[in-house]
């Protein structure tokens, strides 16, 4: 027998099986392996997940069901009457509510510019550009302070003779009614939301730059790549599931989370120029008992997160692959 050819046993054994039956024969090997599996192995899973389904199920689609049911209701005199789609044509009808509609939008116009901000200053630290040792000691520090304390605080700087306008007429530049005009209110209270809450965007930012590949920027640079070019070819495309992050998150933050400012700062106005879908259902709910009302304006925001949310999400996964 030549050296190295296989025992006539295993020829003998090999012979007459066809190509490739093995093969064929391995993923119904694999599945018969895998339901017999125990019992307890299998349910696993589920058994894992089920507390947190249990709980979102409970405490958040259960409560805004009843609350998209409770739109369809009415208030006053009509109190748990089924009135139809009569408090949404009430509330576009109202010019306070297309305000605050109109509102939203200038958020979402806003938004890139609520997310370059905290982009930039964790994209600083994490090159070490000069500078980066400040920002990494004071950019947290406003998101631990109280809606109500950072309202208080630029209410005093922004005041009509208070110290935002002091130092634009130290250059020659005219006071701005910063609170009291309504073409410039609304701007403004978005600004110190911004400055107030970027601390949380720039962790998650500063998270994202610890996953990426760092010999990316090495070779970038060998190359003799500009800071702006690493920035667009590589740190872009490599952030890119953090920066789709970040914009549902800032822009949820945006529509849900101003409240404490507005209260403290304008008050929704100057003639309701302030006004967004959150501050309109505490004042239809708190101050004119209206919560079906309240609960059809609740429906409506949500339905725009939602759809804004959805939207963000494609044209960034997009963009993403397309880098």
């Amino acid at each position: 027998m030549p050296i190295g050819s296989p025992p006539s046993s295993v020829r003998t054994a090999t012979v007459g099986r066809p190509e490739g039956r093995g093969d064929a024969q391995a993923p119904k090997a694999r599945k018969l392996r895998g339901s017999r599996r125990p019992l307890a192995d299998r349910l696993a899973p589920y058994v894992l997940v089920a507390p947190a389904v249990l709980i979102i199920a409970g405490l958040r689609l259960y409560p805004l069901a009843l609350g998209v049911n409770f739109s369809f209701t009415g208030d006053g005199d009509r109190n748990g009457q089924a009135v139809g789609f009569d408090n949404y044509a009430t509330l576009f009808d109202d010019p306070l509510f297309r305000q605050a509609l109109q509102n939203v939008g200038l958020l979402v116009l806003l938004l890139p510019v609520a997310v370059a901000i905290p982009g930039a200053l964790a994209t600083f630290i994490y090159l070490r550009v000069p500078g980066h040792r400040l920002y990494r000691s004071v950019y947290f520090f406003p998101a631990v302070l109280s809606p109500v304390i950072v309202g208080a605080i630029f209410n005093l700087l922004l005041a009509y003779d208070g110290t935002a306008n002091t130092v634009l007429g130290l250059v020659g530049l005219g006071p701005v009614d910063w609170l009291g005009d309504p073409d410039v209110a609304m701007v403004t209270v978005v600004g110190v939301h911004v400055w107030a809450t970027f601390g949380m965007a720039l962790v998650v930012f500063l998270a994202g730059f610890a996953t990426l590949d760092a010999s990316l920027i090495d070779a970038a640079r060998i190359d003799g790549a500009s800071l702006p070019q690493v920035i667009r070819h590589v740190i872009v495309p490599g952030l890119s599931r953090t920066i789709q992050f970040v914009f549902v998150t800032t822009m949820i933050g945006l529509l849900t989370s101003m409240f404490g400012l507005l209260y403290v700062m304008t008050g929704g106005g100057p003639e309701g120029s302030t006004y967004l879908p959150e501050y309109y259902i505490w004042v239809q709910a708190g101050q004119m008992n209206r919560p079906a009302l309240a609960s059809a304006a609740s429906t409506v925001l949500f339905g725009i997160m939602l759809v804004v949310g959805l939207l963000q999400a494609a044209v960034l996964r997009r963009s993403g692959r397309e880098d």
